[in-house]
């Protein structure tokens, strides 16, 4: 299927959640960081599920990474979480149980989804449901605004913005994205790649 295509499900979809004014699944932030693992940085506040392979004592679920990015399990207290991946916290964990378990085999999986702030995908002002996303690559502006549920029927969608801002430092930057057109128009030059760090801004329209 061409892009044009995906766009066409992609709009449609969007429309069908618009009109029937759905609420949002307990799962809708898992939903939005899909994608590899390996891309997915972990960040304070998600909840991590670890499994030891034949140690069932040593593993845990649904465990909070605290706000100070560390966590512990039994054997392996206090240990860094947030800034790495999930396979990068595997390996840790693994190579501080060598010590206790033969050939350990530990797996990370993320249940709840929070992200690092510099990882993360702002969506404010006149979204139907204003949020923040775990940035996963590829994202799009249509991506987020699937997620959000659309626009208030106040939003002036052809002057949202996009506040990039410089990872080095530096002031941020407006990108002007016309959302109206993307979304009624099918202009897909609209549907901007995001970055980790993006905020999209959608002004109210004047009355």
């Amino acid at each position: 299927m061409g892009h044009s295509g995906r766009f066409g499900i992609a709009v449609s979809a969007l429309c069908l959640l618009l009109a029937a004014c759905a609420t949002p699944s307990e799962d809708a932030a898992a939903s939005a960081a899909t994608g590899p693992a390996s891309e997915y940085v972990i960040g304070p506040g998600d909840g991590l599920d670890i499994f030891v392979h034949q140690a069932p004592e040593l593993s845990a679920s649904g465990l909070p990474v605290r706000p100070d990015g560390r966590l512990s399990l039994p054997l392996v207290p206090d240990i860094v979480a947030a800034g790495r991946t999930p396979t990068q916290l595997s390996r840790e964990i693994q190579e501080r149980l060598k010590r206790y378990v033969i050939e350990p085999n530990v797996t990370v999986m993320v249940r709840s989804f929070v992200g690092v702030p510099g990882h993360q995908v702002r969506i404010i002002g006149e979204a139907a449901q204003p949020r923040s996303l775990p940035y996963r690559e590829g994202m799009t502006v249509l991506d987020v605004i699937i997620e959000a549920r659309g626009l208030t029927r106040y939003a002036a969608g052809n002057r949202t913005e996009i506040i990039r801002r410089d990872p080095a430092g530096g002031s941020p930057r407006s990108i002007r994205v016309r959302l109206d057109d993307l979304l009624r128009g099918g202009d897909i030059s609209q549907d901007v790649a995001l970055r980790p760090g993006d905020t999209i801004l959608i002004p109210q329209g004047w009355f």
